[in-house]
């Protein structure tokens, strides 16, 4: 049952990234591309804890990844929020 349910969020966070990622290629905005690549890399990892750590969550491969993907949204709400300088 576990290994269902950890396939299930790494399918949902792979169809929630492309569809940022559509989002991206429609306006260019990097919110959207640093939101996209956050969840296809937790997809990623998601699918990597059951390949390849037999799904010990306490390895620090598994958090160091999560803490990446994380920073990479903090990284898209500051840039999103901050005031950029008009184009002459």
């Amino acid at each position: 049952m576990r290994e269902f349910l950890l396939g299930g969020t790494a399918t949902f966070y792979f169809v929630i990234g492309f569809f940022f990622l559509r989002f991206w290629k429609t306006t260019k905005d990097r919110f959207f591309f640093f939101f996209a690549m956050s969840f296809l890399i937790e997809s990623a990892n998601r699918a990597s804890l059951y390949l390849f750590f037999n799904m010990q969550e306490d390895t620090p491969t598994y958090y160091l990844i999560r803490l990446f993907v994380y920073s990479l949204i903090a990284v898209a709400i500051i840039d999103k929020n901050r005031p950029h300088k008009p184009q002459p």
